[in-house]
């Protein structure tokens, strides 16, 4: 019901093996306008325990037809496959997408991630270690649908258990604190980030602070809350305004400048760390 009405694309390529031995694949999505192509790597939702391409293939399909060239991820699930298998797919994807876009029309100097749920945790922390590498590819910029932030509270215990006993088993409490794990603790190194969640989910909090964490730190970000709307809006066009919202991102990462080469990644390193110690300061000042 969700990917019914699919728009028309150029070429849609399945399955593609791109980080063996692991299992992941992915999809690629191809638009129809004239490329270069913009490079959006999309990371699914489903609670690290469901979906694929396929669950989320009109999503990625509305972002296609909007001229990003897009690169559907089906990471590896947990309780099978706990962290960190899914992240390492995802970076394993980025370093994919970046060395072969131009095979299908992409360019790779604007490359983007993007994800949905447990999609924009993975979105958010694929972008922190890529950030952390002194060379690979320039994440320019995020676009974080209804992500989980901080793994602490995703708004139930019930949720907090299933998920930490699918996704975390075994692992310390301070796994919370990890960026990989809560990017809430690394965003003062997110690139720009393009947020949206709806007024009715329980993860509403989570996209506030990290809103007002970005805003902490004059990282360049679009904020939306959409009315009325449910956690997993975006796969629902029949409530309206969805695809509004898809151009919004679409545009928002189409206006990103191509990424400068990687160097100096121990200055950046630094200038972080010393963001870091100032935020810590002001806190503790405000107390």
């Amino acid at each position: 019901m969700l990917n019914t009405g699919l728009p028309e694309l150029a070429g849609h390529h399945r399955g593609i093996r791109y980080a063996e031995p692991s299992t992941a694949t992915l999809d690629v999505l191809l638009p129809r306008a004239t490329g270069p192509h913009p490079v959006l790597v999309y990371l699914h939702g489903g609670a690290w325990v469901a979906g694929s391409p396929a669950s989320h293939h009109k999503l990625t399909a509305r972002f296609a037809e909007a001229g990003l060239l897009v690169m559907s991820v089906d990471y590896r699930l947990a309780p099978e496959h706990p962290f960190p298998a899914a992240l390492d797919d995802c970076l394993a994807a980025v370093d994919w997408a970046a060395a072969n876009a131009n095979r299908f029309g992409g360019d790779a100097t604007r490359l983007f991630i993007g994800g949905d749920s447990a999609g924009g945790n993975l979105a958010a922390a694929t972008a922190l270690e890529l950030g952390r590498r002194s060379r690979g590819p320039a994440v320019q910029a995020l676009a974080l649908i209804y992500g989980v932030f901080d793994m602490r509270d995703m708004g139930s215990a019930a949720a907090n258990r299933s998920i930490h006993r699918a996704y975390l088993p075994e692992l310390p409490a301070e796994i919370f604190d990890d960026p990989r794990v809560s990017p809430i603790h690394g965003a003062h190194a997110l690139p720009p980030c393009y947020i949206v969640v709806g007024r009715q989910d329980p993860l509403l909090e989570q996209s506030r602070r990290l809103r007002d964490a970005l805003a902490a730190c004059g990282t360049e970000h679009r904020y939306v809350e959409a009315a009325a709307m449910p956690h997993g809006f975006m796969q629902m066009e029949f409530l309206g305004g969805v695809r509004k919202l898809i151009k919004d991102i679409a545009g928002f990462l189409h206006t990103r400048e191509p990424a400068a080469p990687r160097r100096f990644g121990w200055l950046r390193r630094a200038v972080s760390a010393v963001r870091r110690q100032l935020q810590r300061l002001r806190r503790d000042q405000r107390r």
